[in-house]
């Protein structure tokens, strides 16, 4: 059975932040699984933009995959400028995070 997973960083709290973080970068690096998407959400959007200690844990992550962050989400909070400059895709989710579901990714939520 092939193994796809879906994660999705949606938290504000930089703990659990991180944790997802280092958990994708790791997944994708070693080969944990068959395919690995990952989706910034919500409030992560924010705390990837403003914090810096997060930023520095998402450089990893980027040398592996590019995230896509929620156009709309960011959009709102003036920060889709910031997400790119990060070197983070900015678009909307919507579609993609169904479309994932029903492609049989499992959605890991941090």
């Amino acid at each position: 059975m092939e193994s796809k997973v879906l994660i999705i960083l949606s938290t504000a709290e930089k703990e659990k932040a991180i944790t997802g973080i280092l958990y994708a970068t790791n997944a994708i690096k070693y080969g944990w699984l068959n395919d690995v998407k990952v989706c910034f959400f919500g409030p992560f959007e924010k705390l990837v933009a403003e914090d810096e200690q997060v930023q520095e844990w998402v450089t990893p992550l980027l040398e592996h995959q590019v995230p896509v962050a929620c156009k709309f989400i960011s959009d709102n909070h003036g920060i889709s400028e910031k997400l790119m400059q990060l070197g983070i895709e900015v678009e909307y989710v919507g579609e993609l995070v169904s479309n994932s579901i029903k492609n049989g990714y499992l959605p890991m939520v941090f």
